[in-house]
């Protein structure tokens, strides 16, 4: 804060377990990523280098580094992650982490068909050098996944060790946890809510009334990801009671 307001909330320190804002970088220039450091540093806690952007982007081993030089975590998209998989490049996969000095990983299958018993091995595996994120849910908008078996997934991704289990939703924000329209599945989640910590759960939530809602719902530390760039600011400001969707949540009346 650049001054002082009586009634606002209060927000975890950094390096922190809840509260954590993961910015989704779809391609971001050498020069955009240093403005966004400057900027937004402060309010980001995880960077995921979208999807298969990593493959083809320039300079990435420089920006892995400006963004891990900057104090924050940088990890590549699940979707590569199964790229090398279904190819059946999994060594190949921890060796490009290692020569990119990431320290972190995803595992996901939310587009390839593996039993669950192999992610979670997989998961195992990683966790022995990586911090590991693991993402349940489908991409497939015609997937919809009972309750309890979310809760089943998520938890036995947590005891593979998976730092974080992240509740998929795309960058469209309208599959998994959201229906086709973006509206949140709040019986869903609610459902989760009884048996996984919300702490231990990163909710991609790429649109504003969904970032609104889990505040609302869970409060200002919410672990939400898949953050656009020129979002971070916007949703610490929603965080915080700055913006108008959640201004009166934090007076004391």
């Amino acid at each position: 804060m650049n001054f002082f307001l009586t009634d606002i909330p209060v927000r975890t320190v950094k390096p922190r377990e809840s509260g954590l804002t993961m910015m989704m970088d779809k391609g971001l220039s050498i020069n955009d990523t240093k403005n966004f450091i400057d900027m937004c540093g402060p309010h980001t806690d995880i960077i995921k280098l979208g999807f298969g952007t990593s493959a083809i982007s320039p300079h990435i081993e420089t920006k892995i580094k400006l963004y891990q030089d900057a104090g924050l975590m940088v990890y590549l998209g699940g979707t590569l992650f199964e790229a090398f998989i279904l190819r059946g490049m999994f060594e190949d996969y921890k060796n490009l982490l290692r020569k990119w000095n990431l320290t972190m990983c995803e595992v996901s299958d939310g587009s390839i068909n593996i039993s669950h018993k192999e992610k979670c091995n997989y998961i195992k595996e990683l966790s022995k050098e990586f911090k590991v994120v693991s993402e349940v849910g489908s991409k497939d908008e015609n997937v919809l996944l009972a309750p309890y078996k979310w809760i089943e997934l998520m938890q036995k991704e947590l005891d593979a060790g998976s730092w974080k289990v992240i509740a998929e939703a795309r960058e469209g924000g309208n599959v998994g946890i959201y229906r086709k329209e973006g509206d949140v599945r709040s019986d869903l989640i609610d459902e989760i809510l009884t048996q996984i910590s919300t702490e231990k759960i990163l909710w991609e939530a790429p649109k504003k009334p969904q970032q609104v809602w889990f505040i609302k719902l869970l409060g200002p530390n919410v672990n939400l990801g898949n953050i656009a760039w020129d979002e971070v600011i916007p949703l610490e400001t929603l965080r915080i009671g700055l913006r108008g969707d959640t201004f009166f949540d934090y007076i004391n009346k």
